[in-house]
């Protein structure tokens, strides 16, 4: 994203984040609604006028997500249910974008939401998916964090990286959480207090896990000129790219699909891993962000975790409103997180925590 757009001008705006802190009895057709009534809010439209939706959830179950459309009181011409987990936010741009280019709709809304009731975490876990409810957790493992786990041991094994890199990496996350108003976490994070905290599973203490959390994150997509007339702060997405299942031969996944669009992605923006002033990776667990920054180019492959820890003036500009780590992961909303920060920074909308001259 920046301030040069190469897709038909495809403008991106009004940013918005619900927290509802860790626990809620409010539902998720509710969430949405009160994401909805932001938009509107900030932008001065009318409900009418949206005519695009592209939507990410967890838990509408068992209604389908198209259901949304009448509990919103939405009559549209298109419609996406973007269910990718982490990649939700930078889908639903893209497939909104090509929306609004092609004429399908002329503003969309993307909206991620979800809950978490008690226990939430608890069922996640004993029905994470199919191959860990019937090869794990009868044997007393399960949830995404054992599988993290295990994708942080090697990356550990490889890189030489040690528990203390990623203390710098959480630490400096919570330091850019101060003034968020959103953040669940806000209190200072040591370096020893990391160290000395409980495992969840070794190697992973308790702050390398992000929090479940009751939220929302939205935005707009619509044309450069419409934001202009309704004299929006907008920003434009410059390229994007997408991988799925990218490295189906590797036995023990440490690749995503990054590497293998990198090359695209900073051509077709005209830019280079160096011009990039602000940085948001989806932060689950510190090891997931250090491999999309060695992928991306950013950081050297195999010594990223050690080179992140050690640069200040980085880690400052990585995950500028703290991400998950700081902020909760309200669900798919959490897929949404990193992206609605980025519309904040290069909008200028940050408030108490916007990094200096953000264009890229």
């Amino acid at each position: 994203m920046g301030t040069r757009g190469i897709q038909n001008s495809i403008a991106v705006a009004v940013p918005v984040s619900l927290s509802f802190g860790r626990f809620s009895d409010v539902t998720t057709p509710v969430l949405f609604a009160r994401a909805l009534r932001m938009l509107l809010a900030r932008s001065g439209l009318d409900k009418n006028e949206i005519d695009g939706l592209a939507v990410s959830s967890f838990s509408l179950a068992p209604d389908p997500a198209v259901a949304l459309t009448r509990s919103l009181g939405l009559s549209l011409s298109w419609f996406e249910d973007v269910s990718v987990g982490g990649a939700s936010g930078c889908v639903a741009l893209s497939r909104a974008s090509r929306a609004v280019e092609n004429g399908d709709a002329s503003i969309v809304a993307c909206i991620a939401a979800d809950t978490n009731p008690k226990d939430s975490f608890k069922n996640l876990i004993s029905d994470f998916s199919r191959a860990s409810k019937k090869g794990v957790y009868p044997y007393g493992a399960g949830g995404p964090t054992s599988v993290f786990a295990l994708l942080t041991q090697q990356y550990m094994r490889t890189s030489g990286a040690g528990r203390e890199d990623f203390a710098a990496i959480c630490s400096a996350q919570r330091r850019n959480a101060e003034n968020v108003a959103h953040a669940v976490h806000k209190k200072p994070l040591s370096i020893g207090e990391y160290l000395e905290a409980r495992m969840i599973a070794e190697p992973l203490c308790l702050y390398d896990c992000v929090m479940p959390v009751t939220g929302a994150e939205a935005f707009l997509v619509m044309s450069e000129s419409r934001a202009i007339s309704l004299g929006l702060p907008y920003t434009l997405p410059l390229s994007n790219i997408e991988a799925y299942n990218a490295f189906s031969e590797d036995s023990s996944p440490l690749r995503g699909g990054w590497e293998l669009g990198r090359e695209r992605l900073f051509n077709e923006a005209r830019l280079s891993p160096d011009d990039m002033d602000i940085i948001e990776t989806y932060d689950d667990y510190p090891a997931v962000s250090v491999l999309q920054l060695e992928e991306l180019g950013i950081l050297p492959v195999g010594e990223g975790a050690k080179v992140l820890a050690g640069n200040k003036q980085l880690l400052a500009r990585i995950n500028t409103s703290g991400g998950q780590l700081s902020c909760g992961q309200a669900g798919a909303a959490g897929g949404f997180l990193g992206l609605v920060e980025a519309i904040r920074q290069l909008t200028g909308q940050a408030e108490g925590w916007q990094q200096k001259d953000a264009r890229h």
